[in-house]
């Protein structure tokens, strides 16, 4: 399997530029089963994600292209109501076909899904609000059954604002006639990019002055274009590597107010920035990393998805910085690899304390998820010596051409495979 190999100790200088948010453009692509005509999808990432999705799509009978980051999805002979677990398994995105299939043909055979290990993350609440609509679900051999005679309208409170749920239940909702109303729903700008490319493909969604949303069913969906938001989590995890090396990096073609909260926590750790409306500067900074406490929250808040690569940086702080992680359990498997290069990280239940040290150092480290291998990742280019990073296909689900545009800025990475590349 692919590993990097990565000399720390070099400021990242230079300007980057954000790709296609990973999760906006998974559930779109999903949601182009919602019709048989032709949808072109610009800025689509390529990534571990995105084509495990393509695979998925084609399996279930459309013709997928994809070239320069853009994406064609057309009709290709009747579409298939089952997935096999072969390609589940592979990440947890894959039940979001759930919704648009329902939708269409009142019957879905899905298998549990699988992807990052950091939580149990169930998909009870998508379950419950398929059920709302008028369908039952029945979990047999590690299979989800769904299915309806007829689907209904309804009104639905979320007990968690899932991203995923809140999805799903949009998809199959803008082909159910009547109103139906989501209380309780993410607000993150990826369902955003989702619900603006649902409403081109002609569906009726709306947010009310409470903050519900508000689905006026039709009959028939349509082809569409659309343009993927940029990927604040990329965006985010960059201006942090610019920070944790102390580079000067402009990070280019992102949306800097879905970051806000890290940009204000960053300059509260001390850190100077330069925000205009697509683009954010990280400053070169020599002085102290100030401690500074964190919450994961869902959107607006601390995004869970930036708790590791924040967690990175505040190794270096000059003080002892805590990290409350309220999304997914088990999200802190990545400490104790950061605690291999040096750093001093407790753990309790949902709850790091990391006390700064002056500097990390090179170690043999291994990824455990996607978020956490970036966070070893930015220790690597941290850290003096050369670094071993290993099971870089948890990374590759997320980041597109990152050893290129790391490189790009200054950095000493190169991806290395011991069963094929000699050293």
């Amino acid at each position: 399997m692919d590993r990097f190999l990565i000399t720390g100790g070099k400021k990242l200088r230079g300007t980057v530029h954000i790709s296609g948010s990973k999760n906006a453009a998974l559930p779109i692509l999903v949601a182009t089963l919602l019709t048989d005509d032709k949808c072109t999808l610009h800025r689509v990432p390529n990534l571990r994600d995105v084509r495990t999705t393509l695979k998925i799509l084609e399996y279930l009978g459309k013709k997928v292209t994809y070239q320069n980051n853009t994406v064609t999805v057309e009709a290709n002979g009747p579409l298939k109501k089952d997935l096999p677990y072969e390609l589940v398994k592979q990440m947890r995105a894959s039940f979001w076909v759930a919704g648009p299939l329902l939708a269409r043909f009142h019957e879905a055979d899905i298998p549990l899904p699988g992807g990052c290990a950091i939580g149990v993350r169930p998909v009870d609440i998508h379950l419950k609000g398929f059920e709302q609509l008028g369908a039952t679900c029945q979990v047999e051999s590690g299979n989800v059954l769904i299915s309806a005679r007829e689907l209904k309208p309804a009104q639905i409170v979320l007990r968690f604002p899932s991203v995923g749920a809140t999805q799903n239940l949009l998809m199959c909702a803008c082909l159910i006639p009547g109103e139906t109303i989501l209380e309780n729903t993410a607000k993150e700008p990826e369902v955003d990019d989702v619900i603006l490319f649902l409403n081109k493909m002609g569906a009726q969604i709306k947010t009310d002055e409470k903050g519900r949303l508000i689905i006026h069913g039709v009959q028939k969906m349509h082809g569409a274009e659309h343009t993927v938001v940029a990927d604040r989590i990329e965006t985010g995890s960059f201006i942090l590597a610019a920070a944790a090396t102390r580079g000067d990096v402009t990070v280019a073609d992102c949306v800097p107010e879905h970051n806000a909260i890290l940009l204000s926590d960053l300059r509260e750790a001390g850190f100077t920035l330069d925000v205009t409306d697509t683009a954010v500067r990280v400053h070169a900074y020599e002085g102290e990393i100030n401690p500074v406490r964190i919450r994961t929250a869902p959107y607006p808040g601390f995004a869970t998805d930036l708790q590791a690569p924040w967690m990175t940086l505040m190794t270096l702080c000059n003080g002892t910085a805590e990290i409350d992680e309220d999304i997914f359990e088990n999200r802190f498997m990545h400490a104790p690899e950061l605690v291999r290069m040096g750093a001093r990280i407790y753990t309790e239940k949902s709850v790091a304390r990391v006390t700064g040290v002056k500097n990390l150092s090179a170690a043999h480290v291994q990824a455990s998820d996607l978020r956490g291998g970036f966070a070893l990742v930015m220790a690597g280019l941290c850290a003096e010596g050369e670094t071993e990073v290993e099971r870089v296909y948890h990374i590759d689900r997320g980041y597109e051409n990152l050893e290129q545009k790391l490189t790009a800025l200054g950095a000493q990475i190169r991806r290395y495979n011991p069963d094929k590349d000699e050293f």
